[in-house]
C-alpha cells in the first residue's frame, strides 16, 4: 500500500485538531493532514448528543479568539450550537479540506535514521510524517463502573456519550448512574419523561446556578455591528475565570465566595431536608469538578426521582445491586460515569526512540513538558497533554497557546531539515516538579477525583492561570531541546547536541 507523506500529521478533529490545524494554515505552512476517525469534525461536542448537553463556560470565552461568533443563542451554548460553531470554523479556514475521515490510528512510532513518524490507521493506511500532533483529548474515551454484572442486563444500557435516542423512557423505570457534569444536564430531561429515576449517588457535587440567559436578535444585531463589544464581553468572562482558576491555587482565601453560593443554592431548591442532606458535599468545593445547572435540584425533588447514596455493588439483569442488599428493578441504564480523562491517547501504540513505548514512558504518571513535549519522543506535540485541563475557565485558550507553540516548532524544522527536536528529559522533570509542587499545595489534592490516576497523581489539572500558560509557551526556547540530526540526510553525520 502506497504511504502517504505529510509534513504535519495532526490526530483528531475537535476543538485541539481545529485549533492547531488552523494556526498553520494561517502562518502559511499547508503540508498539514488531519487523521479523524469520526466522519465528520467536532469531538466531544459531535459524539455527546445527549438531552441538554451544553457547556458551563459562557459562549463569548467558549470559542477560538480568531473567530468570535456574535450569533451565539445563548450564553451557555448548547450541543448542537457549538457542533455548528466547529463546522463553520473548518469550513472558512479550510480544515475539511486536509481532513481523513473514518481514519483511526493505531500506531505511531519515530524512525531516528529518517527522521519522520511512520503512521498506521485501522483501514490499513500508512503515513509518514515529520511531525507528529496527537489532538485526541482527555474527553474522549467513555468509562463505565468497574462493577460485576453491567453485561447481563437485559433492558436497554448506555453511556451518555453514546446516548441511545431510539430507547424510548415514557412508562419505563430508569436507573442513573453518576452525578457528573453530564448527568446534571439529562437526569432533568428524564425526570420529565420517565416513570421513576432512580439516580445512584457516589458523591455529592457541588452545584453553582447557571447564569444563563438568550441572547436578543437585537443585542446579536448589536454585537456583529461593534465588534469591539465582543471582545468587552470575552474579556469580562476571562478576567472572572482567572480569579476563580486562581482560587482554587492560591488565593484559597477567597474560595468560601463559591462556597456560599453553592449552600445558598442548594438551600434555595424545593428538597425536603433529607434529600439536602444526601446532596450536601462533604469535601472541599473545587478538589472535584464544579457544576452549573438550574434545574438538577428541582428535578430531583420531583415524586418520581430518588437518590440512592448506597454505593453500586453490581448490574443484574433486571436492575442494579447496592452495597446495602438492595436490589432496584429498573427497565434502562443509563451510565453518566465520565470519561477515561488521565489516560492519553488511549489505545493508541506510540512508540520514540530505541521503541520506547510511551506507555511505558507514563508508567508512573502521564507527565509532559508544556503538557505538550515528552522526552524520547522527538517532533511530536500533544494537545490538551498533562496538566493542562482547567478547574476554571476556558480550555480553549490553553489549546491556542499550545497551537502557537506547535506552529514556532513547526517554523523552525521547517527551515532546518534534516533535524529534529527532542525535548530535554532535565527540562521535563524540572517542569514536572513546579507543576506537581504546585498542585500538591492546591485543592486538587484532596480527595479523589478523575483528575488523577490510580496512584493518586493528579495527571489533568493546569495549577496557574490561562495568562500564565499562555506566557510560558510564548516562546519556543531551543534551549529545552535535544536538537538530533537525521543520518540519512547528511553526507557527515554530526552528535546530537
Amino acid at each position: 500500500m502506497e504511504i502517504i507523506d505529510t509534513d504535519v500529521l495532526v490526530i483528531g478533529a475537535g476543538f485541539g485538531g481545529i485549533a492547531v490545524a488552523v494556526e498553520l494554515r494561517r502562518a502559511g505552512i499547508h503540508d498539514v493532514v488531519v487523521l479523524e476517525a469520526a466522519d465528520d469534525v467536532g469531538g466531544v461536542w459531535r459524539e455527546n448528543t445527549y438531552p441538554g448537553a451544553g457547556c458551563d463556560v459562557p459562549s463569548p470565552l467558549y470559542s477560538f479568539s480568531f473567530a468570535p461568533n456574535p450569533a451565539w443563542p445563548r450564553r451557555y451554548a448548547l450541543q448542537p450550537d457549538i457542533l455548528a460553531y466547529l463546522r463553520r470554523v473548518a469550513r472558512r479556514f479550510g480544515v475539511y479540506n486536509l481532513v481523513r475521515f473514518r481514519s483511526e490510528v493505531t500506531s505511531a512510532e519515530f524512525d531516528a535514521e529518517t527522521g519522520r513518524w511512520s503512521v498506521r490507521t485501522s483501514d490499513g493506511a500508512e503515513y509518514s510524517a515529520r511531525v507528529l500532533v496527537p489532538a485526541t483529548g482527555q474527553l474522549s474515551r467513555p468509562v463505565y463502573p468497574s462493577v460485576p454484572g453491567t453485561a447481563t442486563f437485559t433492558g436497554p444500557s448506555f453511556h451518555s456519550a453514546r446516548w441511545d435516542h431510539d430507547c424510548e423512557f415514557s412508562g419505563k423505570r430508569v436507573a442513573v448512574v453518576g452525578t457528573g457534569a453530564s448527568a446534571v444536564q439529562f437526569v432533568p430531561h428524564l425526570a420529565r419523561r420517565a416513570k421513576s429515576v432512580t439516580v445512584f449517588q457516589r458523591t455529592a457535587p457541588y452545584v453553582l446556578p447557571k447564569r444563563d440567559r438568550v441572547y436578543t436578535e437585537r443585542g446579536r444585531a448589536l454585537l456583529r455591528a461593534v465588534p469591539l463589544l465582543q471582545k468587552i464581553d470575552r474579556l469580562g468572562f476571562w478576567l472572572y475565570t482567572e480569579f476563580a482558576q486562581q482560587c482554587l491555587t492560591k488565593w484559597r482565601l477567597f474560595s468560601p465566595f463559591f462556597t456560599i453560593q453553592t449552600r445558598r443554592h442548594l438551600r434555595r431548591s424545593p428538597l425536603d431536608p433529607k434529600l439536602r442532606e444526601k446532596l450536601t458535599p462533604n469535601y472541599q468545593l473545587g478538589c472535584k469538578r464544579v457544576l452549573f445547572s438550574n434545574d438538577y435540584y428541582p428535578a430531583l425533588a420531583s415524586s418520581t426521582v430518588d437518590v440512592v447514596t448506597s454505593e453500586v455493588a453490581a448490574v443484574t439483569p433486571t436492575g442494579v445491586r447496592t452495597a446495602d442488599g438492595e436490589h432496584h428493578e429498573v427497565d434502562v441504564i443509563v451510565y453518566g460515569t465520565g470519561f477515561a480523562a488521565t489516560e492519553f491517547l488511549g489505545s493508541m501504540t506510540v512508540r520514540g526512540l530505541a521503541s520506547r513505548s510511551l506507555a511505558d514512558a507514563w508508567r508512573d504518571g502521564a507527565r509532559a513538558h508544556l503538557g505538550i513535549t515528552v522526552p524520547g519522543f522527538p517532533n511530536l506535540f500533544l494537545m490538551y497533554g498533562p496538566n493542562t485541563n482547567l478547574g476554571g475557565g476556558s480550555i480553549v485558550h490553553m489549546l491556542e497557546s499550545q497551537a502557537r507553540y506547535v506552529r514556532e516548532a513547526v517554523r523552525w524544522l521547517s527551515s532546518h531539515p534534516g533535524h529534529y527536536l527532542d525535548v530535554r528529559p532535565e527540562v521535563e522533570r524540572r517542569w514536572d516538579r513546579e507543576v506537581q509542587s504546585r498542585l500538591a499545595r492546591s485543592v486538587w489534592t484532596r480527595c479523589r477525583s478523575w483528575y488523577r490516576d490510580a496512584n493518586g497523581r493528579v495527571v489533568s489539572i493546569w495549577p496557574g492561570r490561562t495568562s500564565e500558560y499562555r506566557r510560558r509557551t510564548r516562546t519556543l526556547r531551543l534551549s529545552d531541546f535535544r536538537v538530533g540530526r537525521v543520518p540519512s540526510l547528511s553526507a557527515t553525520p554530526e552528535p546530537a547536541r
